[in-house]
């Protein structure tokens, strides 16, 4: 009897013991939350997201419907999955992962997820690292030699689909899950294991619509798109009698991509240009005498461009049907397209180098490229070099000028870019285009060349006052702070002074459109970095009103006029800009214009894909790009016990319960034996 209850102990002492025996603390808890966080470890990082087009899918998701759990190896120990594991893999590994995945398929089965280490120093050594093609976007250029290669680094792996969960860990978390890993590879023989559960759930897996037509009509994923914004110096007046001038426009954009969704900064692509294009606005608005110049000058900031160049192939189709959001711009008076490309990079040896890469040779485009050599000649102080791109190109960069050229073939274009025939920014479209692979001083000169250049273009040449045009080098710093680091990010005084940003660490992924386009969209619906750039040119395209003083947006209802700042102090100040989101009859403000496919409509609260529309030459090459809803997306690491030792305690449960019926059994007869006895 003693021996049968003190094997009973035994075993449920083994069973319950070895279940705490790693901690080697007693632990108290006061609420479930408490317990709940010392046993999981919410993990930051930026996931990979499941993106729609008309073809099928990209991007990634859980398989299924439930969460994916996977003990957690080191790609270097997984040459031989013996069972399912996330795996953990450095950057310089991942493409060759990636690769073994696509030809190796039993080894593929076996990955129930990836976890991509962060790298502390983006110039330690990785030759280059681009998820993109290399010609990226090349279904849109207009010219036939789509082959070339503009990008050598580019991959082309987020535009292939993944059936299993992929992260980006922090630079904390990537110590933290190294650590883990060593655990794992420490205790293999051990009772337990550190796994990852990813929730990726996607709303197109889990409701089988697998493209952008049948997701839009299930309702499970939006269009990705935003808002672009154009503004004109001086304000542009449309009740003016007097005839129009030839309009020049400088346009950039401000979105850019990455494998993964969120860790999308584009600080050379395009970043680099977006800044350039704010600092020389900022230095060309301090001149006198706007109102005399020969030639009107547009800005156009341009969003959406990454995928499929939703925000020029819309700005031109809102130009074709004489919208709203383009009202007061005439096409047709369009003389000149500059584009400003990619320009954090162009230092080499001490020299800023940049290319102008034209789409022909025109009187106007020659006339450009003239001008950039008077304001090269202008900037006496700085070694600064202008050169031609090769005429081994076959065309343009890719760029929105490639819209341009579809649409209008004869337009004289120039890009302005830091490389001639191939780019030299070897981290595009990748989560390590950050800050540390741009240079501030190449982009306060590009600044200083498109300012002067756009100021002899418009003077026809005169350059009377060019010397007085200077970029200020504290504004491109301050940018380069609010657009690209966390700290300070959006949180930057620059940024608050006009708007009440959403978020502090920038991302540049042009994210979905939310609700009915429009030319007055509801600010929620607008990203930080569009609102701040809409008020920035505002500001300072803008003749500030005699009600400077007076509450806004209340007290601005003369001609022309529009608040600007009130997000920043919900006061804001009255100015009469071509910045503009609402419609007055005299002028036209500065504009908001939506950027999302040309093939997409929406009516009735749906979005519904049109058909091709043979009037537009690009139309056939839309993808109808869509990103699938989701609930929410999280990563955590916790301890399990392994499957063995699970067996071990099934069957001591067994055990413990076969024993413990035959101790009653045992029991029963000694008591009757007694009582029988008795």
């Amino acid at each position: 009897m003693a021996t049968v209850t003190s094997l009973l102990l035994f075993v449920l002492c083994a069973s319950f013991g070895l279940s705490f025996s790693d901690s080697g603390q007693e632990n108290s808890f006061e609420s479930v939350p408490d317990l709940e966080k010392s046993m999981y470890m919410h993990v930051d990082g930026y996931p990979c997201v499941r993106v729609l087009n008309l073809s099928g899918e990209i991007g990634c998701s859980n398989p299924s419907r439930e969460k994916v759990v996977a003990p957690i190896v080191r790609y270097k120990s997984a040459d031989e999955l013996l069972k399912s594991a996330a795996v953990l893999v450095s950057i310089d590994e991942f493409e060759i992962l990636l690769s073994r995945l696509s030809k190796d398929l039993d080894f593929a089965g076996k990955v129930a997820g990836i976890l991509v280490e962060s790298r502390t120093e983006v110039s330690n050594g990785l030759k280059g690292f681009s998820p993109d093609g290399k010609f990226p976007q090349a279904e849109f250029a207009p010219y036939q030699s789509n082959n070339f290669t503009w990008n050598p680094p580019g991959s082309g792996i987020m535009w292939k689909a993944y059936n299993f969960p992929v992260f980006l860990l922090s630079r904390t978390s990537t110590l933290i899950l190294q650590e883990v890993v060593m655990k794992n590879e420490k205790t293999k023989k051990s009772n337990t294991e550190n796994v990852a559960e990813f929730n990726v759930v996607m709303q197109t897996t889990k409701s089988g619509t697998h493209d952008s037509d049948s997701c839009l009509k299930e309702e499970t994923c939006l269009p990705l798109g935003g808002y672009s914004v154009w503004s004109a110096l001086p304000p542009i007046n449309i009740s003016s009698s007097q005839k129009s001038k030839p309009v020049i426009v400088t346009m950039t954009s401000m979105d850019s991509a990455s494998f993964f969704r969120d860790k999308s900064l584009g600080a050379d692509s395009p970043i680099s240009g977006l800044i350039t294009l704010l600092a020389a606005v900022d230095a060309l608005s301090y001149l006198d005498g706007l109102d005399e110049l020969n030639k009107q000058l547009v800005f156009v900031v341009l969003t959406g461009e990454s995928w499929g160049y939703l925000g020029s192939r819309r700005f031109v189709l809102e130009a074709d049907q004489h919208s709203d959001s383009v009202r007061g711009l005439d096409f047709a008076m369009i003389e000149t397209v500059m584009e400003i490309g990619s320009v954090g990079k162009g230092l080499s040896n001490g020299v800023k180098t940049f290319y102008s890469h034209t789409s022909g040779d025109t009187l106007a485009t020659n006339e450009t490229f003239q001008a950039l050599l008077r304001a090269q000649d202008s900037l006496k102080t700085e070694s600064i070099k202008i050169s031609m791109a090769s005429t081994s190109n076959p065309g343009v960069p890719p760029s929105s000028l490639m819209t341009f050229l579809r649409k209008k073939s004869q337009i004289s274009g120039v890009v302005l870019e830091d490389f001639d025939t191939s780019f030299t920014n070897k981290f595009y479209h990748s989560h390590l285009d950050d800050l540390s692979n741009v240079n501030s001083s190449a982009i306060v000169t590009a600044a200083s060349l498109v300012a002067r250049t756009l100021y002899l273009l418009a003077n026809d040449q005169n350059a009377s006052a060019i010397n007085a045009i200077n970029v200020n080098a504290s504004l491109v710093e301050e940018l380069l702070g609010c657009l690209l680091n966390c700290k300070p990010g959006s949180s930057c005084e620059l940024m608050k002074h006009y708007i009440s940003p959403s978020a502090t660490c920038p991302s540049h992924y042009v994210g979905v459109i939310l609700g009915e386009p429009s030319s007055v969209p509801y600010p929620a619906y607008v990203s930080d970095v569009s609102r701040f750039v809409w008020n920035f040119l505002a500001s300072k395209t803008s003749i500030f009103s005699r009600n400077i003083t007076s509450a806004c947006p209340n007290d601005c209802n003369g001609v022309g006029e529009l608040c600007i700042r009130e997000e920043a102090d919900g006061k804001g100040i009255c100015v009469i800009s071509t910045t503009r989101c609402l419609f007055l009859p005299f002028f036209y403000f500065t504009r908001y214009v939506p950027a999302y496919s040309t093939r997409l409509k929406y009516e009735s609260g749906s979005w519904t894909v049109l058909p091709y529309n043979s009037s537009e030459e690009m139309s056939a090459a839309d993808p109808v790009w869509t990103e699938s809803n989701w609930d929410t997306i999280s990563l955590r690491v916790y301890k399990v016990q392994n499957t063995a030792y699970d067996g071990l305690i099934l069957l001591s449960g067994i055990v413990v319960t076969v024993l413990t019926y035959l101790l009653i059994l045992i029991t029963r007869a000694f008591i009757r034996k007694a009582l029988k006895w008795d």
